[in-house]
């Protein structure tokens, strides 16, 4: 008779597996692939890889193809497909940990314009608190240089309100905290022991 394998038995094989571990506190290895992450994943038609395919790759080791495809970037963090497993594997934080991996790896992403977006869109939460996305909107064109690229969607979305020409600076202390607490933390794990 064969023991069941449990949370506790169960350690990552790979140096990558490790690396995502380290990263992010998640056990890759506790996936057994039953695809429902993908099957709710809201932007898995535009991914190279399916979530779980991206998993069981960093299970084996195969760093080059998690942190060289698109699908790490193009996840929206949701968290659909956290709250589908049935595992508890949080695979959102395993995309963010490969996102950190590949910057740290100086590995371009696959998808061109998504670190000007993460840049902009930080930049915003910093400074105004929240998301202010005609200033967001703004800060992206001027970064990436495409300035026409969605105007007809961004003058509908003025039309019908939903895009704010004014940011509001509500909570925007708390923000400029949260991010120095954030760097100092930072500093302080990249300190030599």
């Amino acid at each position: 008779m064969t023991q069941a394998a449990t949370a506790e038995t169960i350690t990552p094989t790979s140096g990558f597996a490790y690396s995502i571990l380290g990263e992010s506190g998640v056990d890759v290895n506790l996936c057994y692939q039953c695809g429902k992450c993908a099957a709710g994943c809201p932007v898995a038609y535009a991914m190279d890889y399916p979530p779980a395919q991206l998993i069981h790759a960093a299970r084996l080791g195969l760093d080059e193809l998690v942190l060289g495809s698109r699908t790490i970037w193009l996840c929206a963090a949701c968290e659909t497909c956290t709250t589908r497993c049935p595992q508890d594997v949080d695979i959102a934080k395993v995309m963010d940990a490969a996102k950190i991996l590949a910057v740290d790896r100086g590995i371009n992403p696959a998808v061109g314009e998504v670190r000007s977006f993460h840049k902009a869109a930080l930049a915003s939460i910093r400074r105004f608190g929240r998301m202010w996305e005609a200033g967001m909107v703004l800060s992206l064109k001027l970064r990436t240089g495409n300035y026409f690229k969605d105007m007809e969607l961004g003058s509908r979305m003025l039309r019908k309100g939903k895009l704010k020409l004014l940011p509001t600076f509500a909570g925007s202390r708390r923000a400029r905290r949260i991010f120095s607490r954030v760097k100092k933390v930072e500093r302080e794990a990249d300190r030599p022991e």
